[in-house]
């Protein structure tokens, strides 16, 4: 029960250009054992790469995203981030989660299916109007979760070019000093401060007038806890799925047959989403460090009460020991059980509103510009957490 490597990799392995999944996890996936990683900052940490010991070490309650708080958590930046909802575990997790999850049921999130397709058509026809090229991602893949997380929450739409500054610097891996960076966050907490309190005066039928009612009358929530967690679904709301509309896309050109084939059969789209969710490596690294509470094995390796281990979902869903041509896409898989929206308590609260999202961008873009491709250069996100085109100049 020893690691293959004591001297820890250097992590995270991916290029932050692209999508490939770097060669390394697959060189994990195969040793013995789990393998030793040291990222830029904090200390060294056990790296779950195959499905199994991800599926555990991601579902099992010896192990807490809360004792990172207690600990030089493993991390790329210098800052230590308070992660609010994420950095919790049951019960406390379980109280702020309950108060949010009414809002993303599936049967309430299917509501919003003709408000996402109308969104996306009318896009397509700005984008058809101003002529070629676009911009994918300014001119579609960012405002269309932005709208929908706005409009569910209550935040104005207009105000998308300020807290698009303040999500990019809350997901930044960058060189932001600890100052510049606590600076951001308090301008983004200032900015949801001032909406409450707009909210307080004039209640809406929407998330946020819900979550101040929880605090001012049920007293369920604190009132830090009350802006951390609209600040929360507001970034968490719209930056993955902005990210992953253009990755889908860019995946699907890459294998321009995938691309073909949905254009000629959009009612394969469900299935397409959720294998371009298993297929498509989002993260630049593995995040969130899960320590363990008590000795866990994981993998053949004892991980000792107080380590952290880091999940690579990205691996995880290319383990070819669960899923058959693991790196091939492949629409037709059957029981398709991938990581791409996490597992165990802290499994993505939204993923029914972004798989509608997904699915209903990819099923404009398919039959509305079915000659779509490439007309340039992509420039890619650097020192974020997520990978993906900062910007996608299009043709059709």
């Amino acid at each position: 029960m020893t690691a293959t490597h004591t001297e820890p990799l250097s992590y995270p392995f991916n290029e932050e250009a692209g999508l490939d999944l770097n060669e390394a996890y697959e060189a994990a996936r195969e040793a013995e054992g789990l393998v030793r990683v040291k990222m830029t900052y904090g200390e060294p940490a056990w790296l779950a790469t195959r499905y199994a010991d991800a599926r555990l070490v991601l579902g099992d309650r010896r192990f807490s995203r809360a004792m990172e708080k207690e600990k030089d958590a493993p991390r790329r930046s210098p800052v230590v981030r308070d992660g609010g909802i994420l950095q919790m575990d049951p019960p406390d997790h379980t109280r702020l989660r309950t108060l949010v999850a009414k809002a993303f049921t599936v049967r309430r999130v299917e509501l919003l299916r003709p408000r996402v397709a109308s969104l996306a058509a009318e896009l397509i026809a700005d984008m058809k109007a101003a002529g070629a090229p676009a911009d994918l991602v300014d001119a579609y893949a960012l405002p269309i979760p932005v709208a929908v997380i706005c409009e569910l929450l209550g935040v104005p739409v207009a105000d998308r070019p300020k807290f698009r500054v303040w999500s990019d610097a809350a997901l930044s891996t960058s060189g932001l000093t600890p100052e510049e960076f606590e600076r951001n966050r308090e301008e983004l907490r200032d900015y949801m401060r001032g909406l409450i309190a707009e909210h307080r005066v004039r209640p809406q039928d929407d998330l946020m007038t819900a979550l101040i009612e929880a605090h001012d009358v049920r007293d369920r929530l604190t009132e830090l806890e009350l802006v951390d967690l609209c600040v929360g679904i507001l970034v968490a709301g719209h930056e993955t799925t902005a990210s992953q509309i253009p990755n889908f896309v860019y995946a699907l050109l890459d294998q321009h047959e995938q691309w073909e084939r949905l254009c000629a059969d959009p009612g394969l789209i469900p299935a397409a989403v959720e294998e371009l969710l298993r297929f498509v490596p989002l993260g630049a690294g593995a995040g969130f460090p899960r320590y363990a509470t008590e000795d866990v094995e994981v993998g053949g390796v004892v991980v000792r009460a107080g380590e952290p281990v880091l999940v690579a979902v990205g691996a995880a869903n290319r383990d070819r020991l669960r899923f058959d041509d693991a790196d091939e896409l492949r629409f037709d898989r059957a029981d398709n059980h991938h990581l791409g929206f996490g597992h165990g308590v802290h499994h993505c609260l939204g993923a029914p509103l972004a798989r509608l999202e997904l699915q209903e961008a990819l099923r404009a873009l398919v039959t509305e510009l079915p000659g779509l491709h490439l007309a340039g250069d992509i420039v890619w996100k650097t020192q974020m957490l997520v990978r993906g085109p900062r910007s996608m100049p299009i043709g059709w």
